[in-house]
């Protein structure tokens, strides 16, 4: 039988019609997936994880952790240990004045009933203010003048700094819906009429004008449509704060001094070699300070023809060399937030895999049918701490609450075991923060070296950077 070109080519569609229109079944059931006849159970194809705006994908792996320097304030709190970090994202520069700026702006402008919401979330300028020093210029001028719009916000205690991150969860989702056609771009929303994650996920949306794109719901046979969820892998997880095993890990990156799995040098800082000076690369940049921090005593910044780090105070987030990671300044600028409660014991009790100390477990708040509650004033899902009658069969907790799990004189006492001034000078607000600042000596630039401040403090050392957890392969 011969067939012409056209014949061919009709028989070429008919093939590619069949096949695409037949339905993907499951390899369990043989019932088929996104498909309203069978019931329909949906499965969808997952690309993988887009990275968010501002995000660098950190390679997850095993590494040695704790103090590579060696221990001059001899506090003994951070031995080495080996430990995993799975894969996840870094910010690419501490969180800037401008960033910041923009997040205090959406909450005076979305909370106009709330007033003092957008007061609480500022940043204290005061901390600026030197007993024996003429600082009143940066007081004034530092978070709000252009002038310094792309340094790194101070002043901003970890509490702000969990909430900031949080809200940039919401603006970002918020955008990839509007990019999908789900939603429209609505800068009128007010109150708790503004768009969550975790409200828009329980159908608690009340405010949001939606698109023209919306998902096709396969339990409707005919033309119903459904709210984005989880399932369809859509939005992004949360925008938050590192842990310190993050942190240190993204700091060291020892990807770049790394041969297959042989590691071929110990690292002091987060940049090669062992000095703080360039050496390679161009000859006019070698011999030039690889970070912002303080060279000796009275020295800040060198001599005014020559300054040795070109920084008095702060630098420009994006100043200086990045690291193996391609990461800025994660040894000098500011020390960073990171979300760990401070133990000096931590390294003997943490797990090796993803450790982390700090976690207080928490579920969604559901009412007597078991309905989730109503989303509070400012629009977000309320949650409560889970209990330990839920929890009596279980092994692997029991109580919300295990901040000192394993630190037996405040966890197993049920009380504050450490009393802030007359046992210890830690108690469960004490927050790591880690690296060096434009203030510090190199040793603080060890990503090793670890401090800690009250989550209600802030300093003009510190700012902070957002984490986020890659889902799926690492």
């Amino acid at each position: 039988m011969k067939f012409n070109k056209l014949t061919i080519v009709l028989l070429a569609m008919a093939v590619i019609s069949t096949v695409a229109c037949k339905k993907e079944q499951s390899s369990n059931t043989g019932w088929n997936y996104n498909d309203s006849k069978w019931g329909g159970f949906e499965k969808h194809e997952y690309a993988g994880q887009e990275t968010g705006p501002g995000l660098v994908l950190v390679r997850g792996g095993a590494f040695t952790m704790g103090s590579s320097e060696q221990d001059v304030t001899y506090e003994h709190n951070n031995i080495e240990r080996k430990v995993t970090v799975p894969t996840f994202y870094m910010d690419e520069t501490e969180v800037t004045n401008n960033h910041y700026r923009e997040y205090v702006y959406w909450l005076e402008r979305v909370y106009i009933d709330y007033p003092e919401v957008g007061k609480n979330a500022l940043p204290d300028t005061n901390v600026w203010r030197n007993r024996l020093a003429y600082n009143e210029p940066f007081v004034d001028y530092y978070y709000r003048h252009p002038a310094y719009q792309d340094y790194p916000v101070v002043g901003v205690n970890w509490q702000q700094a969990t909430a900031y991150a949080a809200w940039r969860s919401d603006r970002v989702n918020e955008m990839i819906l509007i990019r999908e056609g789900i939603l429209e771009p609505d800068p009128d929303q007010m109150n708790e009429a503004n768009f969550n994650t975790g409200a828009y996920y329980v159908g608690q949306h009340d405010g949001l004008t939606f698109g023209k794109q919306q998902m096709k719901d396969y339990k409707v046979k005919k033309g119903g449509t459904r709210d984005v969820r989880m399932e369809d892998g859509i939005m992004l997880p949360d925008y938050r704060l590192p842990t310190e095993a993050e942190w240190e890990y993204a700091a060291q990156a020892n990807i770049g001094s790394s041969t297959y799995e042989n590691i071929n040098q110990k690292k002091i800082y987060s940049w090669e070699g062992l000095t703080v000076r360039y050496s390679g690369g161009k000859e006019k940049d070698r011999g030039l300070i690889y970070g912002n921090l303080r060279r000796g005593k009275g020295d800040l910044a060198g001599v005014a023809n020559k300054l040795n780090d070109g920084a008095m105070i702060t630098a420009p987030v994006a100043s200086y060399w990045p690291n193996d990671h391609g990461l800025y300044n994660m040894s000098g600028n500011v020390s960073e937030w990171v979300m760990d409660i401070y133990r000096p014991m931590s390294y003997e009790d943490v797990s090796d895999f993803n450790s982390f100390r700090g976690n207080v477990f928490d579920k969604v708040s559901l009412d007597q049918d078991g309905i989730v509650d109503l989303k509070d004033s400012l629009g977000r899902v309320v949650y409560v701490s889970v209990s330990e009658e839920e929890n009596v069969g279980r092994r692997n907790y029991k109580r919300a609450d295990n901040i000192g799990y394993l630190d037996e004189e405040s966890y197993m006492d049920g009380e504050q075991g450490y009393e802030y001034g007359v046992s210890t000078l830690i108690d469960d607000q004490a927050r790591v923060y880690k690296g060096g600042s434009w203030n510090d000596r190199y040793y603080w630039a060890s990503p090793g070296t670890r401090r800690y401040l009250d989550e209600q403090q802030s300093l003009s050392t510190l700012g902070f950077r957002c984490a986020m957890h890659r889902v799926g392969a690492p």
